[in-house]
């Protein structure tokens, strides 16, 4: 026995996989909640958001008293050509 075996104490003793232990148990609690947060999250914003009336399908706005369809085919002459129909069922642009 040496005598500074005396003065360093007990050393902890390491066990192994510990390390991977405790990684795998903080990462089962991340998923675990992900899956509980995220769609409480998107709840409560999609409640908001049809409070405010948005609508996500929407990408303009008509004013009220003016409504069309905008069509377009694979059968017009052109892949920029418009069909616009509105809702007195007067048609603009290239409607065939």
């Amino acid at each position: 026995m040496r005598m500074d075996d005396d003065w360093n104490g007990p050393q902890p003793s390491f066990i192994p996989g510990s390390a991977i232990r405790l990684a795998l148990i903080f990462g089962s609690v991340a998923v675990a909640l992900g899956l509980v947060i995220a769609p409480l999250a998107e709840e409560r914003l999609t409640r908001r958001a049809d409070a405010d009336g948005l609508d996500f399908m929407s990408t303009g706005s008509v004013g009220s008293d003016r409504s069309y369809t905008i069509r377009r085919s694979v059968l017009q002459a052109s892949p920029e050509s418009v069909c616009i129909i509105r809702s007195d069922g007067a048609q603009t642009g290239d409607c065939r």
